[in-house]
């Protein structure tokens, strides 16, 4: 009985552990159109992540260093949208992915990994970076400065024309 108990133990808390873990994992949409509905609908903008998730050496390390990072994990949920557009060499994609991501490379003139942009929720180009040193804090700055600058150029018209804008960083 006291086996059974131990067995049992343990098997809780491996569930509550992986239950944790995947709790504070991000969401990378791989479908642009859905990420831009989900930006309009939920007042925020696009991060896309042009990447060789698996190949690329500054695309893994960009990972580790700032997306995987509580910080980002924060800033992220309260913020962004993410989007990857990955170009994998090893993983397996539905043939609609990778046309996809083809002509989203295209359409945005990527030339390298990786790639990283800030969008409106139609898409338009707000800033482009890639990997940066520093970690999590840096890069976060320069994603509210990029947002920062944006909504001080927006045009007054614009804003008088739509109902729901980009909520600002916090």
């Amino acid at each position: 009985m006291r086996m059974l108990s131990f067995k049992a133990a343990i098997v809780f808390v491996s569930l509550l552990v992986s239950i944790c873990v995947s709790a504070g994992e991000l969401k990378w949409m791989d479908n642009f159109e859905k990420a831009k509905a989900v930006a309009d609908k939920d007042e925020k903008y696009i991060l896309a992540d042009f990447s060789g998730s698996d190949w690329c050496g500054w695309c893994i390390k960009l990972d580790k260093e700032v997306f995987n990072t509580p910080e980002f994990k924060k800033y992220a949920d309260e913020n962004l949208v993410l989007f990857m557009a990955d170009f994998p060499k090893s993983k397996e994609q539905p043939i609609s992915t990778k046309d996809q991501n083809v002509r989203l490379m295209d359409e945005y003139q990527v030339l390298g990994f990786p790639t990283v942009l800030l969008l409106t929720s139609n898409g338009d180009v707000i800033f482009t970076t890639g990997y940066q040193e520093g970690g999590p804090k840096p890069y976060i700055e320069s994603l509210k400065k990029a947002i920062d600058k944006y909504n001080v150029k927006k045009p007054s018209e614009e804003i008088s024309k739509t109902s729901i804008t980009p909520k600002a960083s916090k």
